[in-house]
């Protein structure tokens, strides 16, 4: 099976549970396919977490979940070694992110110290306990949620941490006529925990996506395309929306994501509206904008909007 007939069958699985959430679903879709992670920011009720359960069963990985809180500890998340009085030795007790696909619900609840506990993980695919270092599973994913209107008891994320992110993905409201559609499921008898009642049935395994990472490595980028997405981080610094602009590794999950999403249509070839459609998700989280830019109602999603404005499209 080639990555756009994976996709489409994966969506079209999804569909029997989500409904309404078909962007964002791609999106989360297209980060695994390109080893990324993904911030999920939306009020409660949206289907975030039925999204990261979905898509754990649909390709057949480990999923754990876990509450973040303000008393949430490090060694809570990557684990600690305890000592056994029978065996007067020291067992190492793994943490819930020995998994493949990990769910931190709420992220933004726990403290900078907690959070930080992700950033060894999320960057290196490994984690580091009482100097011993522990390779995570291959695929390893972690999906966080936050909610954008509760700030009472929250922490905001270090910068460091929100960069790791490959998108950050805002889960809206579905339209009305999905939401009716939500509410006969369930007066139908649907069950959001219970999976299996709906039909669900998986994919693919997760080694199955090294076969499709194998072929988004194949599809091409032509200079122009990288021109492109070099200018776009190029004006995000320059930008008098801004406090700071996008970092490198913004350019490079520009051009990852966008030769996933070609292959996810079918193509083997970069677009300039491949970019375009992945801009917003990549880079809403990485810039700043000016107090004064907030004052004037603008949203990162806006400003990056003028900065694409301001360039000129590859033919």
């Amino acid at each position: 099976m080639t990555v756009r007939q994976i996709a489409e069958a994966i969506r079209s699985e999804a569909r029997k549970v989500l409904v309404g959430q078909d962007e964002p679903f791609t999106l989360i879709l297209a980060a695994l396919l390109s080893s990324g992670h993904v911030l999920l920011e939306g009020v409660p009720g949206t289907a975030k977490t039925l999204m990261a359960k979905t898509l754990a069963r649909l390709v057949q990985a480990d999923f754990t979940r876990v509450q973040f809180t303000p008393d949430l500890m490090p060694s809570d998340v990557i684990g600690t070694q305890v000592f056994e009085m029978g065996t007067g030795q020291f067992r190492l007790r793994k943490g819930p992110i020995f998994t493949q696909i990990l769910l931190g619900d709420e992220i933004n609840r726990a403290p900078a110290k907690t959070q930080s506990a992700l950033l060894e993980a999320m960057e290196e695919r490994q984690v580091t306990i009482e100097g011993q270092r522990m390779a995570l599973s291959d695929p390893f994913m972690v999906l966080a949620t936050q909610n954008p209107i509760e700030y009472e008891g929250t922490y905001p994320l270090p910068e460091a941490q929100l960069d790791r992110f490959l998108f950050k993905v805002l889960v809206d409201y579905a339209p009305q006529e999905a939401e009716m559609e939500v509410v006969w499921r369930y007066h139908r008898g649907f069950d959001a925990r219970r999976l299996d009642a709906a039909g669900l049935q998986p994919v693919i395994t997760p080694q199955t996506l090294d076969e499709c990472r194998a072929e988004i490595a194949n599809v091409q980028v032509e200079a122009g395309i990288v021109k492109y997405i070099t200018d776009i981080a190029q004006e995000s610094r320059k930008s008098l929306d801004l406090v700071i602009g996008a970092s490198p590794r913004a350019s490079i999950a520009l051009l990852l994501t966008s030769k996933t999403f070609a292959a996810m249509q079918g193509r083997q070839y970069v677009s300039p509206d491949d970019v375009k459609f992945l801009v917003r998700p990549v880079y809403r989280h990485r810039i700043i904008l000016k107090p004064e830019a907030e004052i004037e109602g603008l949203t990162p999603d806006t400003a990056m909007g003028r900065i694409l404005a301001r360039i000129d499209v590859p033919r």
